[in-house]
């Protein structure tokens, strides 16, 4: 089954690799999507595909690369109307 979830993370997740690092883990999950900066210092992604998958990205985005430090990760839910882009990417 085919899912899409939107996160919001925060913490130390801006000036350590993590939208790259991100790519490289999404993209080796077999996942659509993308990853972005925002303007509050957090990183906000959304990733589609199977279940499994998705889910993983989400364990894996708790730690995300070695020099981050993840505080929080707000995850949302989103309707899959069309698929996303491949492959994963930065914003």
């Amino acid at each position: 089954m085919l899912v899409r979830k939107r996160l919001r993370i925060t913490g130390r997740v801006q000036g350590v690799a993590f939208r790259a690092s991100t790519v490289t883990a999404a993209r080796t999950l077999g996942l659509a999507g993308w990853v972005s900066n925002g303007a509050d210092g957090s990183v906000e992604a959304v990733a589609e595909g199977d279940e499994a998958g998705v889910a993983a990205f989400i364990r894996w985005c708790h730690h995300g690369p070695p020099a981050a430090r993840v505080d929080y990760i707000e995850v949302t839910d989103e309707p899959v109307h069309r698929a996303l882009p491949e492959p994963f990417t930065i914003r």
